[in-house]
């Protein structure tokens, strides 16, 4: 009995009890840099990558692809640092606080759509498929307009929409002509859905929302390999078609 309270009394030191209903999960400062570090250290690497991209660029609607996705990719990773940061050092100050989360959950959906860009405007859709490069975007304005109204309200719902959002565009892109990185893609969706698990931890497993983190550039990582592998032209295959 001893050990067991010791190890709760341990475990306080990196995790609080979980928040109640419709209520937001206080971290302990552990929990807060670790949120902040797993994605501070991605911001960089995010701006690399988009410019990697758009340097590999061919024409004037890649690189107006690669800025879209790009901006999405490094605008989730700064918002999430600059919330978490805001939430760790100035958490006295709520009303900027709540003004930065909500930024925070919004820029999720744009991040969403920003992703499934380079496949909607670089491969050859249907032409009822075609209308999904802009239908992502109608849902991720409708997203926005929601978080903005019911921030915080109802977190099941939210969660669906982010669900939502991330498979019914798969629909279109899986039934595409060209397959190549239908593979990856799906992996990358895959660790998005277990990340979700430790995503909805907070309270429960200690540095749950971190690992979601973790699970989040990992899921990137692998929608931007396959991009860039697949839709843009790597350096190794011009110096081939050189040779």
């Amino acid at each position: 009995m001893f050990k067991i309270n010791l190890h709760k009394t341990r475990l306080k030191r990196f995790m609080n009890s979980r928040a109640a209903a419709n209520c937001r999960y206080q971290p302990t400062c552990y929990e807060h840099a670790a949120n902040c570090y797993t994605h501070a250290f991605l911001i960089v690497p995010a701006f690399v990558g988009t410019a990697l991209l758009y340097r590999l660029s061919d024409d004037r609607w890649e690189r107006l692809t690669a800025w879209v996705y790009g901006m999405g990719l490094c605008t989730l990773f700064l918002v999430s640092t600059v919330f978490h940061i805001v939430s760790w050092k100035k958490s006295h100050m709520r009303a900027v606080e709540h003004c930065f989360h909500m930024c925070d959950r919004m820029v999720i959906y744009f991040f969403i759509a920003a992703s499934y860009t380079p496949w909607l405007n670089l491969r050859e859709l249907g032409p009822l498929a075609s209308h999904m490069r802009w239908f992502i975007w109608f849902m991720a304005a409708a997203g926005t307009i929601y978080v903005f109204n019911y921030h915080e309200k109802y977190k099941v719902v939210e969660l669906i929409f982010y669900l939502t959002m991330g498979f019914f565009p798969a629909l279109v892109v899986t039934s595409m002509n060209n397959t190549e990185g239908l593979h990856e893609l799906a992996w990358g969706g895959l660790i998005y859905c277990l990340g979700v698990i430790f995503f909805k931890s907070d309270g429960i497993i200690p540095f749950a929302h971190a690992i979601w983190h973790i699970f989040v550039a990992l899921a990137a990582a692998v929608h931007y390999y396959a991009i860039w592998k697949y839709l843009y032209r790597s350096p190794v295959t011009e110096l081939i078609r050189d040779v």
